[in-house]
């Protein structure tokens, strides 16, 4: 949903931020201003989802109400969004809460930067993250993507009660946090670190037992460290479960690998 964040000028925002990339919260000064009523923080959450941009009464309903929307569901809508106008002007997060939060005729537009939010912080640097690499220069790529990561405080909006489309959304985020995550570790085995990786990597293939991705970069740092046995270990157990849980194979990449450690062995 942030693929394509424009560069943007430092805002006037009086120094609030907002955070997805674990708790939803509304920062200035070290202090949370977050909402605490649950259905209130829910549409914070819609809101700060698409900064700047109008989120249709209709996508809201279904978010906050999934199929089992109260008669009243408008008004009820109406109340929770001078709630969160009231939050704002009590907490001094905007120097207008109407131009800040916005009724349109079909929905309700958010206005801050989205430099406020700390997604747009973690897009940037796995963009930069990305452009590094394709300059060759695998630690800086490294660094930028564990930069990136260390933005990450829990599970994305941890505190919010999601419905269908925020549901979505942190699938969408935990996704790219996983993306971001393998890039990192690429980059590392590109620049030379192997032993350093085999821990995180067990540890990681553990809590992951069927990425592929995982435990193949599990077979690489540990083959490259002079533990080929262990790594043709991790791809049998791989292989067994991937056979017992899920009837499939291991991908065509793991199987080359596997057939790589065992060609290395056959050459000494």
């Amino acid at each position: 949903m942030y693929s394509e964040l424009p560069p943007t000028e430092a805002p006037d925002d009086g120094g609030v931020r907002f955070t997805v990339l674990g708790p939803l919260e509304v920062l200035r000064d070290g202090v949370d201003y977050a909402p605490t009523t649950p259905k209130v923080l829910q549409l914070l959450a819609m809101l700060v989802m698409r900064p700047g941009k109008m989120v249709h009464i209709d996508t809201l309903i279904r978010e906050l109400w999934s199929d089992n929307p109260p008669r009243t569901v408008r008004t009820t809508l109406h109340t929770y969004v001078y709630h969160l106008r009231r939050c704002i002007v009590q907490n001094q997060l905007a120097p207008d809460a109407e131009k800040m939060l916005v009724t349109k005729q079909s929905g309700y537009t958010f206005h801050i930067d989205p430099s406020q939010l700390d997604i747009h912080r973690f897009l940037r640097l796995q963009q930069r993250g990305h452009e590094h690499q394709d300059a060759g220069n695998h630690a800086a790529a490294a660094d930028a993507y564990r930069t990136a990561l260390d933005l990450w405080s829990g599970p994305p909006l941890a505190n919010v009660p999601c419905g269908p489309v925020l549901s979505a959304y942190r699938t969408e985020l935990l996704e790219q946090r996983r993306s971001v995550l393998h890039l990192r570790i690429e980059a590392e085995i590109t620049s030379g670190k192997h032993r350093e990786l085999i821990g995180e990597l067990r540890s990681l293939a553990t809590g992951s037992p069927l990425d592929e991705a995982l435990h193949g970069q599990l077979m690489r740092v540990l083959g490259r460290s002079g533990r080929r046995s262990d790594a043709m270990a991790v791809y049998r157990t791989l292989r067994s479960r991937l056979a017992g849980e899920l009837g499939v194979e291991p991908c065509d990449d793991l199987q080359l690998l596997h057939r790589e450690l065992i060609s290395e062995g056959d050459h000494r």
